[in-house]
């Protein structure tokens, strides 16, 4: 018997407190764990993620630093919209801030996705657009990890208009963008249109 969508919004929930009281790598975190991430059965839009940085870590808000600021200029929403959990779920593919290495942040913890991803999205059907934001969740969301990721990005036409890889808004990837103006010029302005597309049907069903 299929359950009513009251049970199943009380099941997506209960997973939901179940993400948040996590502790499976906890001896293995730099600071004590403290799961980010937006999540509503209702939500329309997925932002597959990598791992929260320090300044989220500290807000526990999930893009509350300057790569969000990029972000959602990119999809072309306003703090307001890009935080409604029943329009945008965000989830990475670690929920803890894993740490400081050389080279910027560290990878996400591989603990995180095998244990709660796959029970996260199966509780998101109503999901319209998935973006695959940077390498660590493109490895994971897409068959062919031999490609780079700006050959994903290059072939974001494949699987569009319900998925979409991005690159990872930080300013670490000033360079990148400034090597691939294609991204803004071509991709972007496709990527807005369908931003607004799916969030404008979402309030068509409310």
């Amino acid at each position: 018997m299929k359950k009513s969508a009251n049970c199943q919004e009380d099941d997506a929930f209960a997973l939901l407190n179940e993400v948040r009281g996590c502790r499976i790598c906890a001896e293995k975190l730099p600071v004590e764990p403290r799961p980010v991430l937006q999540f509503h059965p209702a939500a329309r839009i997925l932002i597959a993620g990598q791992a929260p940085g320090r300044k989220v870590h500290e807000s526990g808000i999930p893009f509350d630093d300057a790569s969000g600021d990029r972000l959602r200029a990119w999809l072309g929403i306003s703090r307001d919209v890009f935080y409604d959990e029943q329009q945008v779920a965000i989830l990475p593919m670690g929920f803890c801030y894993p740490g400081t290495g050389k080279s910027g942040d560290l990878p996400p913890r591989p603990e995180c996705a095998p244990t709660w991803r796959d029970d996260l999205l199966s509780k998101l059907e109503n999901i319209q657009l998935t973006l695959v934001v940077g390498q660590y969740a493109q490895a994971y969301h897409f068959a062919d990890n031999k490609a780079s990721l700006t050959e994903k990005v290059l072939a974001w036409h494949e699987l569009w208009p319900h998925v979409g890889p991005l690159p990872h808004p930080s300013p670490r990837n000033n360079r990148w963008l400034k090597n691939n103006p294609w991204f803004e010029q071509t991709l972007l302005p496709d990527l807005r249109h369908r931003v607004a597309e799916v969030l404008s049907y979402s309030q068509e069903a409310t």
